[in-house]
């Protein structure tokens, strides 16, 4: 655990924006003491790298924190993203640092490429268009933005809780065919637990996230977690209970 003054010091974010961050609800503290200190753990400063890095990208605080709310928000994939922009960003000073070598060292080169930030601008542009369109811009993502947007530490400690005992539920029936009755139970309560939580989950929205959990290899990765091959039995539950709904 780290105290706000640690987090600010290693992170060079002022103590006073990260209590705005609590405000918000964008960045709560693991726990507060009972003399009121914040303490955060492995898990909060993830979180807070997870900000850090879009707001490099310059997404609004708000944005920020429904694509880290929304269910559907891949952390890995989001990285990858970061590291791509970042690599574009590397290169750019890589080129400015040569050229001033060169004109140290008495060349006379005039060359303009260096100072260009419009690739960056349009990558960066590009990865928002995509970020918006993945975690956001629809119905649900609105709702579930709305809806999160209330939420204090214990709220997100229920509905994580209520993920974690889902999952680990589907895979205690790994052995059991799709169609089991057990199994398409557990698929209508995955339902109302994305439902009650975050946005109404039609069964057209159900089919639809149950297939990116097998067809969508950062989904199948983070879902695996609980359990070898479990994205791809809720991808097979999901499909029946959706064909049985029609």
């Amino acid at each position: 655990m780290k105290t706000v003054k640690q987090v600010a010091a290693i992170t060079g974010i002022s103590v006073r924006t990260l209590h705005y961050y609590d405000k918000i609800g964008l960045l709560k503290p693991t726990q507060t003491t009972s003399a009121g200190y914040r303490l955060y753990d492995g898990k909060a400063l993830g979180r807070l790298q997870q900000i850090l890095f879009f707001r490099e990208l310059d997404f609004p605080l708000k944005e920020i924190r429904s694509i880290l709310e929304s269910p559907s928000f891949n952390a890995r994939e989001a990285l990858q993203s970061h590291r791509r922009m970042l690599i574009l960003e590397r290169d750019r000073l890589d080129g400015l640092i040569r050229l001033a070598d060169q004109t140290l060292k008495g060349e006379n080169v005039m060359s303009f490429e260096e100072f260009d930030h419009s690739r960056i601008d349009d990558e960066r542009q590009k990865y928002a268009e995509e970020a918006k369109e993945r975690w956001g811009g629809t119905d649900a993502y609105r709702e579930s933005e709305r809806r999160t947007a209330v939420y204090k530490q214990d709220d997100w400690n229920r509905v994580n809780g209520e993920a974690e005992q889902l999952y680990r539920a589907f895979a205690e029936n790994l052995s059991k065919q799709p169609d089991d009755p057990a199994v398409q139970a557990l698929v209508r309560q995955w339902q109302k637990y994305i439902t009650r939580n975050f946005y109404c989950c039609t069964d057209e929205i159900l089919a639809g996230l149950g297939q990116m959990y097998a067809g969508d290899p950062r989904f199948t990765k983070n879902i695996d977690q609980n359990g070898e091959g479990l994205a791809n039995f809720m991808s097979r539950a999901i499909a029946e209970y959706c064909k049985n709904k029609k």
